[in-house]
């Protein structure tokens, strides 16, 4: 199973405030310690939201709103994927991160959708191109 584990962005993440030495030395070795046991799958850290844009889709319509973005509450500093077994060694995992931000973090993980999670609606053809374009991106992750 895959999971988005999901850093929620803070005031100071939202005012590009970078972390210190200390944590990014933190936040390296726990990164090495997840890819050692062939967990991470990738993750990054974001820009602000005022560096970021938002369209919205509705009634045919699209409309791109620039940031920043009001609720910090809502926004995302940074992500991970992850290959775990269950939720629960997800969760285990997590228990082992350094805390991501200045003082106090929220952490979400949600699991990612696999293909058969779609039942019959995903067709063999919807199949065969999910699987083709998979390819496709791991080639040119090989070249980059």
């Amino acid at each position: 199973m895959r999971f988005m584990v999901i850093i929620k962005a803070d005031k100071n993440s939202e005012a590009g405030v970078m972390p210190s030495t200390q944590l990014l030395t933190d936040m390296g070795n726990y990164n090495e310690e997840l890819v050692k046991a062939g967990v991470m799958v990738g993750g990054e850290g974001l820009q602000p939201s005022s560096k970021g844009a938002r369209m919205i889709f509705a009634n045919g319509q699209r409309t791109v709103v620039d940031g920043p973005f009001a609720e910090t509450k809502e926004l995302i500093a940074g992500f991970w994927i992850w290959q775990c077994k269950s939720m629960a060694e997800a969760i285990e995992w997590l228990h082992r991160c350094p805390c991501p931000m200045v003082g106090e973090a929220t952490v979400e993980i949600r699991q990612v959708f696999e293909a058969d999670d779609f039942g019959a609606e995903f067709t063999p053809e919807l199949r065969e191109q999910e699987d083709r374009l998979r390819a496709q991106v791991e080639e040119q992750q090989k070249k980059a």
